[in-house]
This record gives structure tokens, sequence and C-alpha cells, in this order.
């Protein structure tokens, strides 16, 4: 006798048809959620801004999580995370506007970013 399985994944926001399940952290906590390519494209967005200022401790395959957020010392962090929220869009528009290669979605470089940022300084 024969079997086929069949696995069907269903967006966990609204109930349609999912294209992946998204892997995410927080807090040393690992989520997991299934969405469709829209929802996926609004996630990375939203969390573009908080990834472009963040600092990569592993590969996409895992590795070791801290299991309660790390205590800050005193001193400048490297990037600039408490400056003004960006409009990725824009970030993007502008960069590709002014001769810089950037994705659609995902990460911004830093050098598009402070590049942008010089370009719309106040003065």
């Amino acid at each position: 006798m024969a079997q086929r399985v069949q696995v069907l994944l269903v967006d966990d926001i609204d109930g349609g048809d999912a294209a992946e399940t998204v892997s995410f952290s927080l807090d040393g906590v690992d989520y997991e959620i299934d969405l469709s390519e829209e929802h996926a494209g609004a996630l990375r967005e939203a969390l573009a801004t908080w990834v472009g200022h963040a600092r990569k401790v592993s590969g996409r395959s895992g590795g070791s999580r801290r299991s309660a957020p790390r205590e800050r010392s005193g001193g400048r962090s490297s990037g600039s995370g408490s400056g003004p929220a960006r409009d990725t869009g824009a970030v993007r528009t502008w960069a590709k506007e002014n001769g810089y290669t950037v994705s659609d979605r995902g990460r911004i470089s830093a050098e598009v970013v402070q590049a942008y940022d010089d370009a719309h300084a106040a003065g």
C-alpha cells in the first residue's frame, strides 16, 4: 500500500496559503511562523531598520543563543540605533536613483544608509 503525505503551509496571520516558514529570534527565544510572500515581505520590511543596526551573532543554520538580553556597558554602540527611524522604501529608491545597488528587501548596507543620511542631512 502506497502513501503520499502532503504538507500544506497555512499563513498564520490570515489562514490563506503560505509560501514559506520564517524563523526569527528575540530575547533568546526562537520563533517560526508560516507566511505568504506578502506577509513574509512585510515582516522583513518591519524588522529591516533594527536588523540594519544590529550585529549578526550566528549564521542561518543557528548557533548558540543567549537566554537573556545582554546588558550594555557604558559607551556608544557602533550603530546609530538611537537615531530616527527611516523609510526603507525611500532609502532604496534614493539609492537606486543615485547609482547604488540595493536589493528589493532585506538589509540595506551601512554605506548606503550613511550616504542617504548625508544627502538628507538638515543644512
